[in-house]
């Protein structure tokens, strides 16, 4: 079954040992990325310095996409298409994270040396995210598999992304830890106009970027492995069994991605001596 065929929503999740889902804190391990375009290397590796001005990291990125942008048709997996991903990616974590967001969602300068870049986000549309939908984006290469043995993946352009939804007050079925989703981060440049889309993959798992309708990357298991499992999954799964009165788990429906009329609700519930991880595998083959 095509990921981008299926009209089932994986909405909600109950159970008395929820804890476990909630509270625990994630982990983003390095991982080894793909060969990347030579020329743009002293740009990227400038980017990602956390000693550089945020300002300046930006533009690094800005030209970093630049210059591996018309070279995209050449393939997907290229050199270029891996520098063009990742600049992609970083770029709006960079942004959505630095400085309280404060560079986020705005008109926005960048001198990249001799070259000015002026970035804006796409607006909202079916295939698009709102930009402020999400409070946070995490790279989907950052979050560890833990229960999934086969990730479903998408190979294409862009920055594979988990976007996080978490506002204050939380929003009814809202987990703790946020609602997550699959986003794609596009760069679209025309002179030294740059537009930054939060693109669904979820909705279109293609799109027009530079011109031409291609395919985006996405990666669909990574939402899910955001929120991570207990040590233990079977001692969490007695306990809430044995000591259900004593295990402090908030029992109740949780939303596991963001509300789509589209799609048809499912709800999963767990049974005694058992962890809404149970299910984590049936979830990701749906």
């Amino acid at each position: 079954m095509k990921l981008e065929d299926t009209k089932i929503s994986i909405r909600l999740i109950a159970g008395v040992t929820c804890v476990a889902l909630l509270t625990s804190c994630a982990t983003a391990p390095q991982t080894a990325r793909g060969p990347e375009y030579a020329p743009t290397a002293s740009l990227m590796r400038e980017a990602r310095s956390a000693n550089v001005p945020v300002e300046k990291r930006a533009a690094d990125y800005l030209q970093a996409a630049a210059m591996t942008a018309p070279l995209l048709g050449t393939g997907i997996g290229t050199p270029a298409c891996e520098t063009y991903n990742a600049a992609c990616g970083e770029l709006t974590v960079l942004l959505r994270s630095s400085e309280g967001g404060q560079l986020w969602n705005q008109p926005m300068t960048f001198a990249a040396n001799s070259t000015t870049y002026h970035l804006r986000l796409e607006p909202a549309s079916n295939a698009v995210w709102a930009p402020n939908y999400f409070a946070t984006f995490v790279p989907a290469d950052q979050i560890k598999e833990k229960l999934i043995r086969r990730e479903n993946t998408h190979e294409g352009v862009g920055g594979a992304l988990v976007g996080v939804r978490k506002v204050n007050p939380p929003e009814k079925f809202a987990p703790p830890r946020g609602i997550t989703a699959p986003v794609t981060a596009t760069l679209d440049f025309h002179a030294r106009d740059a537009t930054l889309a939060l693109r669904r993959p979820t909705k279109q798992l293609s799109a027009t970027v530079q011109g031409k309708v291609r395919p985006l990357a996405a990666n669909f298991s990574a939402p899910l492995s955001y929120y991570p499992p207990p040590a233990n999954l079977m001692f969490a799964g007695l306990l809430g069994g044995f000591r259900a009165t004593k295990y402090p788990a908030p029992t109740g429906l949780y939303f596991l991605q963001p509300y789509d009329p589209d799609r048809i609700p499912l709800v999963f519930v767990h049974g005694l001596f058992s962890t809404p991880f149970d299910w984590v595998k049936t979830i990701n083959g749906l």
